[in-house]
């Protein structure tokens, strides 16, 4: 058996090791000193920003995989129901066919995405997006306070957006069958 003389590999263990230390010390002096600039009117870098989209759509993909929507999903009275919801949860953020630009949706960063313009996630990744939330971009996680259908009656009207005018916007709004409060009295575990 050959011995290994640990003499010779000295030189690079140790300049693996003291880059290592370096390393550690240059993230912790740019954690601590708060170079970064993390306010909302200070846009990322590219590469952070283009870091950060990466992970938020292969998240979203990864974790919407298998979920598969109701076999009604395009029907009139979730798209009635899930027009009413928008109307009250997400229309401030997201806008909508003749919706103007709010003090909130201004003051977002990133900007949330326009819904009323055309969208390239399934029905699934919607109604993930929905119900988790995305972390870093002001998306709440309704599923905390809303049970699955309701989720899906927004996705359902969130599919239909894309390409309505705004006459057909206010109409479907106003024929929404109740407020808010009135759909999520009988859901079960609400109050």
């Amino acid at each position: 058996m050959k011995r290994i003389d640990w003499r010779r590999h000295l030189p690079s263990v140790t300049f693996v090791g003291a880059s290592s230390a370096m390393l550690v010390v240059a993230t912790a002096a740019f954690l601590y000193f708060g170079i970064y600039n993390i306010a909302a009117d200070a846009p990322h870098t590219r590469p952070v920003y283009a870091l950060i989209e990466n992970l938020r759509d292969r998240s979203i993909a990864v974790h919407a995989r298998g979920i598969q929507p109701p076999a009604d999903l395009a029907s009139p009275q979730r798209v009635a129901v899930g027009a009413g919801l928008y109307n009250e949860m997400c229309s401030s953020c997201h806008l909508g066919p003749g919706v103007e630009a709010s003090e909130l949706s201004k003051g977002l960063y990133p900007p949330a995405p326009v819904l009323a313009e055309a969208q390239d996630l399934t029905a699934g990744q919607q109604f993930w997006v929905i119900k988790h939330g995305v972390k870093l971009s002001a998306m709440p996680a309704w599923g905390k306070t809303h049970p699955d259908p309701l989720i899906w009656d927004m996705v359902a009207f969130v599919r239909k957006l894309p390409g309505m005018t705004p006459e057909e916007y206010k109409r479907l709004v106003a024929s929404a069958p109740a407020d808010h409060d009135e759909m999520m009295k009988d859901m079960p575990g609400m109050k």
